[in-house]
């Protein structure tokens, strides 16, 4: 019976718009409150959830984004980009997904992908003619491939709560995330010739080289992290700090755009957003763990199984519960939550760790595109000035695309295995 209180208390918080690091921490206390567990367990299980040698990646890897952002990274990703596809019907929003693609390998974040590329590509779309509610829906799903690909802060979550190595979950989001951003070009490509939206002259092999050039050293990031967490050389923990000191030399030294007088602006950003996702994570644990307090795992799992022992059907069910839950729950906490609680479920129908690590991350990531808590799609509406509603229904043969790719992941695990395995 009180387990209905935590449940209650937390659905009826999240409907009354409250953050959901506070819902999860309110609700968590009421639900201690009417029970004999003393209040010693808050700081407990919250500091067990924190107590990580790899969770120190989260804030290291954010610095590196920003201090990348704010190196002028993102106008020389977005020019190479739109050198190499702006010549295409569409190329600007072509652009924008190509963007994401690039600009992956230095946030980790949809939510950074969709405001540093937002505000400078949504409003470039609408003066070329292209929709406001279009340029908002390419935006916000477009940047959900970032998460997909390193250095991926879901994929550090998963491996610092199940034990997985984090570069092969690394490796393992690439062909899917790839998967991902192939579909919404050609969603874009279709919409853009239909609506007969514009195209710009064809760049000469010498500006797409130039352009190159420009993007190389943040490209190049991604194959040094790479590198290093697969050939040994240093952990996530430390390929991180690699990421800041190199971020420092390339905007600093090589572009030249990282002024001194921006860093302590730079490194307060990135204290606030990771004393945010630090406290998401330590009020998520506290949750989980008053559900697996109350066998909750065990009793969704015996649910699940009770309903059908077919693998087909299983998968099919976990990826209804997690598009539901992707809804209204930020991904972070429902990683820290949920990952724990399904993992088991997903051994039992013979799934491999990192390839449910990948299926979950990759269902997840499309709730960010969608209501009542997507936060990439408030955003994006945000900086386009558009409703809600209207992004929302541009969104829906992006939506269909996400779910082929969707399924194609979870019934296929050597997209997600092929890479790990060939590193092994």
């Amino acid at each position: 019976m009180t387990v209905l209180v935590l449940v209650i208390g937390f659905l009826v918080l999240i409907m009354l718009g409250v953050p959901i690091a506070f819902s999860l921490g309110i609700s968590s206390l009421l639900y201690l409150l009417f029970t004999d567990i003393p209040l010693t367990i808050i700081p407990q299980a919250m500091f067990s959830g924190m107590d990580s040698f790899v969770m120190l990646a989260i804030p290291a890897f954010i610095l590196a984004g920003n201090l990348m952002n704010a190196g002028g990274i993102t106008d020389r990703i977005i020019a190479f980009a739109k050198a190499c596809v702006g010549h295409i019907r569409g190329g600007l929003g072509m652009t924008n997904v190509a963007s994401s693609l690039g600009f992956a390998g230095i946030s980790g974040t949809a939510l950074s992908d969709t405001a540093s590329l937002g505000s400078v590509l949504i409003p470039a779309m609408k003066r070329e003619g292209y929709g406001s509610g279009f340029s908002a829906a390419v935006t916000s799903i477009s940047s959900t491939v970032g998460p997909m690909l390193p250095p991926s802060l879901p994929m550090i979550i998963i491996g610092t709560l199940a034990g997985i190595s984090i570069g092969d979950l690394f490796i393992a989001g690439a062909i899917p995330g790839l998967l991902l951003a192939a579909g919404f070009l050609i969603v874009t490509y279709a919409i853009s010739v239909k609506r007969k939206y514009p195209k710009e002259d064809r760049q000469p092999l010498s500006v797409v080289g130039k352009s190159f050039l420009g993007a190389f050293w943040a490209l190049l990031m991604v194959v040094i992290i790479m590198w290093g967490i697969l050939g040994g050389y240093f952990t996530p923990t430390e390929a991180a700090v690699i990421a800041v000191v190199y971020a420092f030399i390339i905007g600093g030294l090589v572009y030249r755009e990282l002024k001194p007088r921006e860093i302590p602006a730079i490194i307060g950003n990135t204290l606030t957003l990771t004393a945010s996702i630090i406290l998401l994570v330590g009020l998520a644990n506290l949750f989980g763990w008053i559900l697996v307090y109350e066998d909750i795992p065990i009793m969704l799992a015996d649910g699940i199984l009770s309903i059908t022992e077919n693998s087909f059907l299983i998968v099919l069910l976990i990826l209804g519960l997690l598009l539901i839950i992707g809804m209204f729950i930020e991904t972070i906490a429902a990683l820290v939550i949920l990952f724990p609680v399904l993992l088991p479920v997903a051994e039992s129908i013979g799934m491999d760790p990192i390839h449910f690590g990948v299926v979950m991350v990759l269902t997840l990531m499309i709730g960010l595109s969608t209501p009542p808590v997507g936060v990439c799609l408030f955003v994006a509406s945000g900086i386009a000035k558009v409703p809600i509603g209207k992004t929302v229904r541009e969104l829906v043969p992006y939506f269909g695309v996400a779910l082929f790719v969707l399924l194609l992941v979870s019934y296929i695990p050597s997209l997600s295995l092929f890479l790990p395995n060939l590193f092994e």
